[in-house]
């Protein structure tokens, strides 16, 4: 599988294989809001199961030509109304500015057609719970890119080897997440999270999305949180590192560091690794890079009281979170991943990020 700027996770947006889930022409989505190339990969996980990409619409020309010369047979609306006025769409992917998405996604339900944004797809507890009320009395879905899990193909083989019970009962899970900050190539909304919510609400939910995927229970508490601005006091509403303890209803405990200070020399945007502990053995993922060894992702580390191994999983796994999020919105089903859970772990990253101490 290739990768499209795999050194800048701005424009991180990996391809996977064809495998349509629905005839040609039988799905229709429209892309709006390119301010970060995360639609790249939203796009590509919703395309490559079937999905007619008919529309783009961003303000910037500019933008919209890049786009379009990466889709060429997509169409340039002329407005958003445009789209939202086309009967035929069914499904609007955004990657706006973090503060817009709840509006763009508002206006899209109430539209009649289900909404999937980049994260972080909302940045307070008030936008929140507008699109939860506005959701509900729709019946239409506001999903988020999750893309630590959903464009990751070793934490589809992990989640299979917790399911089989090959490491037993989960007690504890530990993300790392460093990112690189590229801050010359950065528009300004990016240091500012009244625009983008702050890094526990932007790379935490990532993990806390992970972590109830992997405790199994929306049930999560957050008992103690951190946010600092280390190296960018320039600055000064931006966060640089974070980080939090959280545990959950069924006794699952787990720690989450968040940082944007991944050093040049790494030849990708960030080293991101989990592990995941059981009462018989352990897993860790090296999802970017195993460094010293490859330069590839989607390393898994297996060890229990059976075996130990290591499995090299890119190519081998797909995506299948966008074939199943098709499906659902053809069917009205919940099997990628349902809505109770994608709003829960935006609504515990918010929490997380209010709540948080400022390390001075």
């Amino acid at each position: 599988m290739a990768t499209f700027q795999k050194a800048d996770g701005q424009n991180y947006a990996p391809e996977g294989q064809f495998n349509p889930v629905c005839k040609k022409g039988e799905f229709k989505f429209a892309a709006v809001g390119l301010e970060h190339g995360h639609i790249y990969g939203i796009c590509n996980g919703v395309t490559e199961v079937g999905a007619q990409l008919v529309y783009v619409y961003d303000s910037d020309a500019k933008r919209v030509a890049e786009f379009i010369a990466r889709y060429p047979d997509v169409k340039a609306a002329a407005s958003y109304e445009e789209i939202l006025r086309d009967p035929e769409i069914e499904l609007i992917v955004c990657a706006s500015i973090p503060k817009d998405r709840a509006a763009v996604g508002i206006a899209a339900m109430e539209h009649d057609k289900d909404f999937f944004a980049d994260k972080p797809s909302v940045v307070t507890l008030a936008q929140l719970n507008e699109v939860k009320r506005v959701s509900a009395r729709s019946g239409k879905k506001y999903m988020t890119y999750y893309s630590e899990r959903f464009h990751t193909e070793c934490t589809y083989k992990a989640r299979e080897l917790v399911k089989d019970g090959a490491i037993g009962k989960v007690v504890n899970v530990i993300v790392s997440a460093p990112h690189r900050i590229n801050r010359p190539s950065r528009p300004a909304w990016f240091f500012n999270k009244d625009y983008y919510g702050g890094i526990l609400c932007d790379l935490g939910c990532h993990m806390l999305e992970q972590f109830i995927d992997y405790a199994d229970t929306e049930e999560v508490t957050i008992i103690s949180s951190r946010v600092a601005n280390f190296a960018n006091k320039d600055y000064p509403k931006f966060d640089d590192f974070g980080d939090m303890v959280v545990q959950s209803a069924n006794g699952v405990t787990g720690y989450g560091r968040l940082d944007w200070f991944t050093p040049e020399k790494l030849p990708v945007w960030g080293d991101g690794r989990m592990i995941i502990t059981g009462t018989k053995g352990y897993i860790e993922l090296r999802k970017y890079i195993d460094i010293g060894h490859s330069d590839d992702g989607d390393h898994l580390y297996l060890v229990s009281d059976s075996r130990s191994e290591h499995l090299e999983l890119a190519g081998k796994v797909g995506y299948p979170f966008f074939g199943k999020l098709l499906l659902d919105c053809i069917h009205r089903t919940e099997n990628a991943l349902s809505q109770s859970r994608a709003f829960r772990a935006m609504e515990l990253s918010l929490i997380a990020q209010n709540m948080a101490i400022k390390i001075e």
